[in-house]
C-alpha cells in the first residue's frame, strides 16, 4: 500500500530535514528576529525598557544565534516582564540571578491569567 494516500506521506513530510524544506528555511529565523525587532521598535522598547535597566539595545540577529544564553535569557526575561507590565498587567522585573524555572513559571502564569 505504498501508493495509498494517508499518514505516511504526511508523517515524511514533517520529518524533512531543514535542507530539504527550501533553500530559504535555515534564514527563517533571521525573518522573524527582524520582525520582532521592528515591533520592539514600534513599542519604544529602547527608551521604555533598556534605557530603564541600563541596557544596549538588540542586534538584528540577537535571538537567532546562540551566542551567551545565560545574557540572552536575562534579555527575554527583561523583555518579557517590560511587555507583560505594558499590557496592564503589573510584573515585577526578574532578577538577573533568579532561578530561571521560576522566573518562567511566574511568565507563563502571568501570561495565562491574560
Amino acid at each position: 500500500e505504498e501508493g495509498a494516500p494517508g499518514r505516511r506521506g504526511e508523517r515524511e513530510r514533517s520529518e524533512e530535514a531543514p535542507a530539504e524544506r527550501g533553500p530559504g528555511a535555515a534564514f527563517h529565523m533571521f525573518v522573524l528576529m527582524e520582525d520582532l525587532l521592528d515591533k520592539l521598535k514600534l513599542l519604544n522598547y529602547e527608551e521604555e525598557a533598556l534605557r530603564r535597566h541600563n541596557m544596549r539595545p538588540l542586534s538584528r540577529h540577537y535571538f537567532a544565534l546562540p551566542t551567551n544564553p545565560g545574557e540572552q535569557f536575562f534579555m527575554f526575561c527583561t523583555l518579557a516582564a517590560w511587555l507583560i507590565s505594558k499590557a496592564g498587567h503589573p510584573f515585577e522585573q526578574p532578577q538577573e540571578y533568579d532561578d530561571p524555572n521560576a522566573v518562567i513559571s511566574n511568565v507563563l502564569s502571568e501570561l495565562r491569567s491574560f
